[in-house]
């Protein structure tokens, strides 16, 4: 039997999980790895408002029923024991689930 230990930082943090529904894709093919994404703003009531480009995406945060753990494994550890570090502890996730509605700014259309 494997034993796992579980290890929590020091600097224990709370991340928030960003649910879409679709698809992004980035203009230049490589993907999105460290690259800014968009935008988020919370209105007054608390819900999140995602900018992407020209579109505005409007969602809702919800409480995660069963919290998710964010685990590196620790190169430190004895060679004969598997060691976890907990990094952060997941608790809320924002939804976007409506379509993205188009930003459109008004342009007189005498120049």
């Amino acid at each position: 039997m494997v034993q796992i230990v579980l290890q929590p930082t020091n600097s224990l943090k709370e991340w928030t999980l960003v649910e879409y529904q679709g698809e992004l894709n980035s203009r230049l093919g490589n993907g999105f790895c460290g690259n800014k994404i968009g935008d988020l703003h919370f209105n007054s009531k608390g819900d999140p408002i995602m900018i992407i480009g020209h579109h505005i995406l409007y969602g809702k945060v919800k409480k995660l029923e069963k919290p998710f753990a964010v685990l590196v494994k620790n190169k430190d550890a004895e060679m004969d024991q598997r060691e976890y570090l907990i990094k952060a502890v997941i608790t809320n996730k924002l939804i976007f689930s409506l379509r993205p509605k188009p930003i459109i700014i008004h342009v007189p259309k005498k120049v």
